[in-house]
């Protein structure tokens, strides 16, 4: 059996990787509060730019193009890849294409929707 840690930056040390006989399996949490969600963005739409103070979040993207943004970087994310977002950051999503993409969202700490603060928003939310 093999471990491997990702994101040494990142503050969940329960999070890896395991070979087994069968295959492999990755552990994205233990024991800790945790909201899981899968995200759809529609074609030519985007989620508001936003930051929480209660909670970080982990993305898996599911299907592309899923364009994100965290901090001061955007780019157009693959499909297995996971992106992390820190309590704080400045981050959005959203699909440039011309069909529907999704992202497993793990949410790390307190989860509240009236935690978000919008600094853009295509809806006037």
């Amino acid at each position: 059996m093999t471990e491997q840690a990702f994101h040494r930056d990142d503050p969940r040390p329960e999070y890896f990787s395991t070979d087994r006989p069968w295959g492999s399996f990755q552990q994205f949490s233990t024991n800790e509060p945790t909201t899981v969600k899968i995200i759809t963005v529609t074609p030519g739409h985007r989620l508001s730019l936003q930051t929480h103070t209660g909670r970080a979040e982990m993305w898996r993207i599911l299907d592309e193009p899923m364009e994100v943004t965290v901090g001061d970087r955007t780019w157009t994310a693959a499909v297995g890849e996971e992106v992390w977002v820190p309590t704080g950051a400045v981050h959005r999503m959203a699909n440039r294409g011309e069909r529907p993409a999704s992202l497993l969202e793990i949410g790390y700490g307190h989860f509240d929707e009236d935690d978000i603060e919008r600094l853009e928003d295509d809806y006037s939310r």
